[in-house]
């Protein structure tokens, strides 16, 4: 089955905002990628005061969720437990904070989040996620 729906820069825009307010809300700096569906990116945001190695991590997150079809966190709790031999696998940042986008069971393209702890990052983009389910 393949979908019509592509993710457009307004799109982006729209859920990188989601992902903002969320942050600004909890005073977290953290760095906003979105990624089309070929793992290119779309969007990116430092807010200020974020670290900037965070904008590669983000990016690289975003682009994980994407190839890997899941939230970065599931590669990470497999490493967790024992399984180190994933971060091996080329392209994998095994680190909460990357979630894909999925429109009609296809994968349209992803945000990573870098900057605070991980699970941190990770609440940050599912309010993008959140957004992106509203977008028609």
């Amino acid at each position: 089955m393949y979908s019509q729906w592509a993710l457009s820069i307004d799109d982006a825009k729209q859920i990188a905002s989601a992902c903002r307010a969320c942050a600004v809300e909890n005073g977290w700096n953290v760095v906003i990628a979105i990624v089309d569906d070929g793992g290119h990116t779309m969007y990116l945001e430092r807010l200020d005061g974020t670290q900037k190695a965070s904008s590669v991590v983000a990016q690289e997150k975003a682009k994980t969720a994407l190839l890997f079809k899941r939230p970065t966190q599931a590669i990470e709790a497999v490493v967790a437990k024992g399984r180190n031999v994933m971060m091996m696998l080329p392209g994998a940042t095994p680190i909460e904070g990357g979630l894909p986008l999925v429109r009609d069971g296809q994968f349209v393209g992803a945000i990573g989040i870098s900057g605070v702890q991980s699970h941190e990052d990770g609440v940050v983009a599912a309010a993008g996620v959140a957004h992106f389910a509203t977008l028609s």
